[in-house]
C-alpha cells in the first residue's frame, strides 16, 4: 500500500527543499508542482510533492492519521 503524507513546505530552493509534520522533517522534491511556497501544505510520496493542499484539507488528513495512531 503506498501512502501519500500531507507536509508543510519549510524551505525551498527552485525545484527541492524541506517539508515537515510535527517533528519529522523531510528532503521533498517539488519538480511536478514547482509553484509551491514556504508555508504550503502539500501531498509527499516517496520524496516528491505531487499535489499541493489547502490549510484545512491538510489539518483534516492530519488530525484523521493522529486519530488513527491513537488508536493502536
Amino acid at each position: 500500500m503506498c501512502l501519500a503524507i500531507p507536509m508543510k513546505v519549510i524551505e525551498k530552493n527552485e525545484n527541492i527543499g524541506k517539508v515537515q509534520t510535527g517533528n519529522v522533517t523531510y528532503d521533498a522534491n517539488f519538480t511536478l508542482i514547482p509553484e509551491v511556497q514556504i508555508g504550503d501544505y502539500v501531498l509527499i510520496h516517496a520524496g516528491f510533492a505531487i499535489e499541493k493542499l489547502d490549510v484545512a484539507e491538510a489539518e483534516e488528513t492530519l488530525d484523521l492519521f493522529r486519530e488513527m495512531y491513537e488508536k493502536q
